[in-house]
């Protein structure tokens, strides 16, 4: 398939087999519960309004965090509210009603039909601007919401103290989370090949704080919607809101940080030094390897700072590589533009260690850290060797697309292997070659 086509695929056509399983368990689940709500009435219309309603502008304020994650923390916490929900404060009650309270009569199915209709306003202006929402991100969202509210409901029917409502609050949406994050990490090793494992821990890392901002906010806002009434989602929506203040920041930062990297390499390119689109074959082609070798979702971003900005140091060349191909050039020269280029990158004072990891990207795989020098022979990390396998081929096979040529490159590295290269990353290299598309 040509990168054209690719580019003029509809957006349904990329979803994979994971991510069209769960999309059609939540539409199922939001099936039922339309049908079910349609045919017994909405029960209290104006807590699920003023629930709805905070659900669709959690939806309207979503954010995609750092790894092009979808996410809707306040929508989460007031839908996860909502299906706790055991009372509408005290006020109206009869006497003798459990709790002091007006009981919640609505269901669990009814929690997943609000959930889904307060989804679906809250990104209607999304759509209207042309940001088409995340279905898989929406699904998920929904499924956990639907999981929390089948897990709990049905408690509430039977005469369970207080005290013990709050402890399985507190386990379900720990199992809530838990079993976000699994799914999250399913899908996420599938759609970007990574394993399992890495995927998990990426997963975990990245939300589980998030997660438990959440559902701390949720259960604090049933507790106190129990308690006090409708005006609790006014007071204790305000945590959820500073925490995804700080997040948005957080996020904002590292897309700037990214951007700002990605421009500085194009320098070199707009200089003549490197053939056009150098930095960012190589950037692509590293950070593919690293999943292959099972590298984290941090690990992933140094290199990828560090594939980007590899050649840097050829600025201070007086006359360029002819077609910009370091790895033609002799090892001191090699180590010379590295070195340079490292210099560069600490600059910034927040890249240290990308800055080492160019500094050795052109140290021979089995001469180790110091080639030439006295210290005992130390092995490159495997951010530097990556990139200099990475780096060599692309210098080798360009823009072509040519299979045969791809595959003479290969052999030629795997023929160098004995010292220069390291033969477990030439590997890597070859299996995500063998995946690129056919033109």
């Amino acid at each position: 398939m040509s990168s054209q086509s690719a580019r003029e695929r509809a957006p349904w056509q990329s979803i994979d087999a994971g991510q069209l399983l769960l999309i059609a368990t939540a539409g199922l689940f939001v099936v039922v519960a339309v049908t079910q709500v349609a045919a017994v009435g909405l029960r209290q219309p104006d807590v699920a309004i003023i629930f709805g309603v905070l659900i669709a502008l959690g939806e309207l304020f979503r954010m995609v965090m750092p790894g092009n994650r979808e996410v809707a923390p306040i929508a989460a916490a007031g839908a996860i509210g909502y299906a706790l929900l055991v009372g509408v404060g005290p006020e109206g009650a009869a006497p003798d009603a459990p709790l002091g309270v007006v009981a919640a009569e609505h269901s669990a199915l009814q929690v997943v039909a609000v959930t889904a209709a307060g989804m679906l306003v809250g990104s209607l202006p999304h759509i209207a601007v042309g940001r088409s929402p995340r279905l898989d991100a929406m699904a998920r969202r929904l499924f956990t919401v639907a999981v929390i509210a089948l897990c709990f409901r049905p408690l509430l029917s039977l005469d369970v103290v207080w005290q013990l409502l709050l402890a399985v609050m507190g386990v379900v949406v720990i199992a809530s989370c838990f079993t976000d994050v699994l799914i999250a990490a399913m899908i996420r090793a599938e759609a970007v090949r990574a394993r399992f494992g890495i995927a998990l821990r990426d997963e975990i890392e990245a939300k589980m704080a998030l997660c438990a901002a959440t559902s701390a906010t949720a259960m604090l806002i049933a507790v106190a919607t129990t308690a006090m009434g409708e005006a609790a989602l006014l007071i204790f929506t305000v945590p959820i809101l500073v925490t995804q203040f700080a997040f948005r920041r957080y996020a904002g930062t590292r897309a700037t940080y990214l951007q700002t990297v990605r421009a500085l390499s194009r320098v070199t390119e707009v200089g003549g030094y490197v053939e056009p689109g150098h930095s960012r074959r190589v950037s692509r082609f590293a950070v593919a390897m690293g999943r292959e070798l099972g590298m984290s979702e941090e690990e992933l971003l140094e290199l990828e700072y560090a594939a980007l900005m590899h050649d840097i140091g050829q600025l201070s060349l007086g006359d360029p590589i002819p077609g910009g191909a370091t790895v033609l050039a002799s090892p001191p020269e090699q180590r010379r533009i590295a070195e340079l280029g490292a210099e560069v990158i600490k600059q910034t004072g927040v890249l240290d260690r990308v800055a080492h990891i160019v500094r050795v990207s052109s140290h021979p795989y089995r001469a180790g850290g110091d080639p030439g020098g006295t210290a005992p022979p130390v092995a490159p990390p495997l951010a530097s060797r990556i990139i200099k396998v990475a780096n060599a081929y692309d210098d080798l096979v360009g823009e072509s697309t040519d299979r045969d040529r791809g595959a003479a490159v290969l052999e030629r590295l795997r023929h160098d292997s004995a010292a220069e290269y390291d033969p477990t990353v030439v590997e890597a290299l070859s299996r995500v070659v063998d995946r690129r598309p056919r033109p």
